[in-house]
């Protein structure tokens, strides 16, 4: 494994992008949708990155990089279609330990950037550890398919009742054992039918109903 899978939390953090073109945009578009507050640094934009600026949703700085740009800055990207450019960026975050994508460009990076299939709060990331962007992409567009909207909207429902299944079951493994079977029956259907009244019920149905004094059950080696 090259690289080390993680998800970073940047909700009212600021993120440089270094870069104005349509590549730019689509990182600006996975920051914005992270909660991030992004500041561009480019002397010209594309016009989506021009609506994102006069809409205040971006900072924009019309100019060229500087090096004082990354200072207090929680991830960079450049983006730009100057080479000296992209690794002067990479060597100077690199050098104060801040993590840093160049577009295209794994060699420059301390991180890359997945492919993902978001159904927030679910999220899929793929990965050819910049090998095969393209191939990313495809295994993404065939995987789409398999994971609907509705396990977001499961995700959610599952995590507003946690501290009552908590405060139903002291054991962690009486939770897992609840939450596997809950996962067994139909109320992944009744989400993905748009039942989500019917899908809550079941839910607490499934609550009211079960056995806190179950034993869990253990595992059984058979050796020789």
């Amino acid at each position: 494994m090259d690289y080390f899978p993680i998800y970073m939390q940047l909700g009212d953090r600021d993120c440089l992008i270094v870069g104005g073109g349509k590549v730019a945009a689509r990182k600006v578009a996975l920051l914005l949708r992270a909660g991030a507050k992004v500041e561009l640094v480019a002397p010209q934009l594309c016009d989506e990155l021009e609506r994102l600026a006069a809409d205040g949703s971006i900072h924009h700085a019309a100019r060229v990089f500087e090096d004082s740009d990354i200072d207090n800055k929680a991830l960079i990207i450049a983006a730009t279609n100057q080479q000296e450019v992209n690794q002067h960026v990479s060597a100077l975050a690199h050098e104060r330990y801040l993590p840093v994508n160049v577009v295209d460009q794994p060699d420059l990076c301390s991180f890359i950037m997945p492919s993902i299939i978001d159904r927030s709060p679910v999220q899929i990331a793929i990965s050819t550890g910049g090998s095969s962007p393209v191939l990313a992409r495809m295994l993404r567009a065939r995987l789409e398919s398999y994971v609907p909207a509705a396990y977001g909207r499961l995700a959610l429902l599952m995590d507003s009742y946690r501290d009552k299944v908590k405060e139903r079951f002291s054991d962690v493994e009486q939770r897992r054992h609840f939450w596997d079977n809950l996962l067994d029956g139909e109320i992944a259907e009744l989400m993905f039918s748009g039942q989500e009244e019917r899908a809550r019920e079941y839910l607490e149905n499934a609550l009211s109903d079960a056995d806190t004094d179950a034993p869990t059950l253990g595992e059984v080696y058979l050796i020789g």
